[in-house]
């Protein structure tokens, strides 16, 4: 058997945004698509989406906070399909704040579905796939975990925490013929501050007044804006990168160069950041 062969994937905050995108990516290729959100209109839409596509699936809810949803994941997976091959670690949220100023309760709250939310899945699913040895994991990180810039605190952290988090899998997952990437990707036009700023208001008022702070706000929205990468062309990279079992995804050219050059050069590389990051920042 060919690896993947049987081509099912799960896929994490399906219901908008990358996730939705990278579910018609798949289902362009004729994949099983299990499209799992908290959203389950959302959810629902993308699965019409899918099968328009040329894919199919099922919906289900999936709150990445919870063991017990992934755990009913698992089960769904095996029961329908006898199992998975791909797994898109992909729901996530936005904060902005500095170290000092964010507050624990946002650390907190970003942490146990950024980082965490990642984890819960890999402990559900990942043995489904080592015990068929083949599959593949993907976690959706940010290249703001690679140039971690100011006033995203927790998000740089939790970022940069699935990075290393994915390197460790990658070694722990290779003895079972499983590969891992982790996916980087810079600003593309997508709805994560909304999306971060409901589930913000919905979880408490203390994560709510840490969401996005209004001036950053306007500054991720301005640069997801201008961006020239979309959210189709980020999921193309990342179809890619499980067809070819490639670990590092960085979908932006300029994050690209960006990545070289803070390993090359890391004091030239903050002195310049330092510089450009000051400079947006003052026209809030």
């Amino acid at each position: 058997m060919s690896r993947l062969s049987q081509q099912r994937v799960a896929i994490t905050g399906a219901g908008s945004g990358l996730g939705r995108a990278i579910a018609l990516a798949f289902a362009g290729r004729g994949w099983r698509v299990a499209v799992t959100d908290r959203d389950l209109a959302g959810a629902s839409d993308t699965l019409k989406q899918v099968e328009s596509a040329g894919g199919s699936g099922f919906v289900q809810a999936v709150d990445v906070t919870r063991e017990e949803d992934f755990a009913a994941l698992a089960d769904s997976l095996t029961s329908r399909w006898g199992g998975v091959d791909v797994l898109i670690n992909n729901a996530g949220v936005a904060t902005a704040g500095t170290t000092v100023d964010a507050s624990l309760e946002q650390w907190r709250w970003i942490i146990d579905i950024n980082l965490l939310g990642c984890v819960r899945g890999v402990r559900a699913l990942a043995p489904l796939m080592t015990a068929q040895r083949d599959g593949h994991i993907v976690n959706i990180a940010s290249f703001a975990g690679v140039a971690n810039p100011p006033a995203m605190a927790s998000y740089n952290a939790t970022k940069a925490a699935v990075i290393s988090l994915s390197e460790t899998l990658r070694f722990e997952m290779s003895a079972f013929e499983v590969g891992v990437s982790v996916a980087c990707p810079s600003f593309f036009k997508t709805r994560l501050m909304e999306t971060s700023q409901a589930q913000a208001r919905e979880a408490s008022p203390a994560e709510a007044s840490d969401a996005p702070a209004p001036q950053m706000g306007k500054i991720v929205t301005r640069l997801m804006d201008k961006a020239s990468v979309t959210a189709e062309d980020v999921a193309d990279d990342i179809l890619g990168a499980v067809l070819d079992n490639r670990f590092l995804v960085i979908t932006h050219p300029d994050a690209r160069r960006q990545y070289h050059l803070k390993r090359l050069a890391p004091e030239w590389f903050f002195r310049a950041a330092r510089r450009s990051t000051a400079a947006f920042l003052t026209r809030r």
